[in-house]
């Protein structure tokens, strides 16, 4: 039987050699800031359990429209994902959540979990935006012309605006 402080071991020692931002608000959970691209930055959060590490992170909330294709394309790219899969909460907002059996919590697994939640969380960012909520960016857009705000953070959203985006 494995030492029951072997993956805390492991898990504190890959997050200080990752160079990552995390706490320890209760013996055996970790909270970490993955930094991101397109979303600023992913919480995410490890729980030592009795057998397993459960991960869990947030992705989005709840979309606003297209809730059908928002979960198809979720499913779909579940398929192809390692370690965590794509949820959905009560309030239907979206999570990366999955299970690792303790016996496999090596700093290589730990690492190729957070890569695979940071890519996931980050890379769909801008695709679950705009899934999910087009008509509120389009909004958002109309809005800050009409104030003569900057439009540079929608940039990547100017084929849902018809327009370039403006400092």
């Amino acid at each position: 039987m494995a030492e029951p402080n072997a993956p805390r071991a492991v898990i504190e020692r890959t997050l200080a050699d990752a160079g990552l931002e995390w706490e320890s608000p209760a013996d055996g959970t970790y909270v970490v800031t993955l930094p991101g691209t397109r979303k600023l930055s992913t919480t995410c959060s490890l729980v030592v359990g009795r057998h397993s590490l459960s991960v869990n992170a947030f992705v989005v909330r709840r979309p606003d429209e297209n809730h059908a294709g928002v979960h198809r394309w979720l499913l779909e790219r579940n398929t192809r994902l390692y370690g965590v899969s794509y949820a959905i909460d009560k309030l239907g907002d979206i999570y990366l959540v999955g299970r690792l059996p303790l016996a496999a919590v090596t700093p290589e697994e730990i690492d190729r979990l957070l890569g695979v939640v940071l890519e996931q969380a980050d890379g769909s960012f801008n695709t679950l935006l705009e899934m999910g909520f087009a008509e509120a960016i389009r909004k958002e857009y109309a809005w800050r012309i009409s104030r003569g705000e900057s439009t540079r953070n929608l940039a990547a959203f100017t084929h849902l605006t018809g327009e370039s985006a403006q400092d």
